[in-house]
């Protein structure tokens, strides 16, 4: 098993030093397409490679300290290349379960772009101003991380709070470390507007939806019915004094959505398709997570908004992850954006489902 995998990360390795060389060459260059083409291969590859250097040296060093124990005669000089030799050999084995989870199938959005939609849930005013705290959280979280966001369309309430908002954050690998955010965030908090100090239960729904190009998901126009108005809220003096505001009725999904963060009607259309396309995408992925059920059973689900997967209790100062049932207290931090701990242990225990699948099959 051991010697087959690293046979696939040799194999990899040594297209990763044929791509370096296709890189190098002046014709590489020359074509802006190709380049880049090779550039994203190459990084793809890069964790492989790196993985599989260090299985080489290791290797190595096992090798050259067997013969060399097999001939040592000092006592103290053979303790010495035990030692070394526990070393190497606990360093392979723990490369051993690297490589299995660089081998993994890579889920094939992980690189898009996302589309962000936060609906308030249960809780009237309070559940707005949660909605208003996550949006302000994912993109002080892009903002870390040097994505950039677009706003979609917002239905804000006059104390502060969001009825619903979408939002486009864009940059490397944006769905990778975003899909699990998907579902019911549940928060438990004294509102502001609460004299007895009683602590409320609001909730509000978070959808992360990778962006789908044209090729991908091909609408139908005469499918689709707009309707325009004049804008409200915010968006600076055009406000209600133009029709620039684009309402979308998908007819066979009946999905509505509403743009009017631009000033021009034929931009906020535009947002208004990408967004539909996005959740026409998302619909084809539940339907087919629903036809695969049985092989993501004990996986993290990316797309039922009804699942209750976080509560945010701030009297407690905790934030708890109900599916990995893990439990941080950092609860500023993590509202301020500072949720990579959260996200790093979500990936890890999905990707430890996935290796537990693939290394027991039969056991789903």
């Amino acid at each position: 098993m051991k010697t087959d995998i690293f046979d696939k990360l040799g194999a990899l390795h040594q297209t990763y030093e044929e791509l370096t060389m296709q890189l190098a060459s002046p014709d590489a260059a020359a074509d802006v397409s190709r380049y880049q083409s090779l550039r994203k291969r190459l990084s793809d590859l890069e964790p492989m490679a790196e993985c599989y250097g260090t299985y080489l040296r290791l290797n190595g060093t096992l090798r050259d300290t067997k013969e060399l124990l097999a001939s040592e005669q000092d006592p103290e000089m053979c303790t010495m290349l035990k030692e070394e030799l526990q070393q190497a050999e606990e360093g392979i084995a723990a490369l051993e379960q690297q490589a299995k989870i660089l081998l993994l199938p890579k889920d094939p959005d992980d690189e898009k772009n996302v589309i962000v939609e936060i609906r308030a849930g249960v809780g009237g005013d309070e559940a707005a101003l949660f909605a208003a705290d996550l949006y302000r959280l994912y993109v002080r979280y892009a903002e870390r991380r040097r994505w950039h966001v677009e706003t979609m369309d917002v239905e804000e309430i006059g104390i502060g709070g969001m009825k619903t908002v979408s939002f486009l954050i864009g940059g490397t690998g944006v769905y990778a470390r975003l899909k699990y955010e998907s579902g019911v965030h549940r928060v438990q908090r004294v509102p502001e507007t609460e004299s007895s100090g009683r602590i409320h239960t609001s909730t509000a729904t978070v959808a992360i939806m990778p962006e789908a190009e044209e090729v991908e998901i091909a609408i139908d126009m005469n499918d689709c019915r707009f309707d325009v108005f004049r804008s409200s809220g915010h968006g600076g003096q055009s406000v209600n004094t133009t029709d620039s505001a684009v309402r979308l009725t998908h007819l066979p999904t009946g999905i509505v959505i509403s743009c009017q963060d631009e000033k021009s009607q034929i931009k906020n259309k535009a947002k208004a398709l990408k967004v539909l396309r996005a959740k026409l995408y998302e619909l084809e992925k539940e339907k087919r997570h629903t036809e695969e059920a049985d092989l993501r059973r004990g996986q993290i689900g990316t797309g039922d908004r009804s699942e209750k997967i976080r509560t945010w209790n701030f009297p407690q100062g905790r934030v708890t992850d109900h599916r990995i049932k893990l439990t941080l207290y950092k609860i500023d931090q993590m509202m301020d954006g500072d949720i990579d701990e959260m996200i790093d242990k979500l990936t890890l225990y999905d990707q430890a489902m996935k290796l537990q699948q693939t290394e027991d099959p039969g056991n789903d």
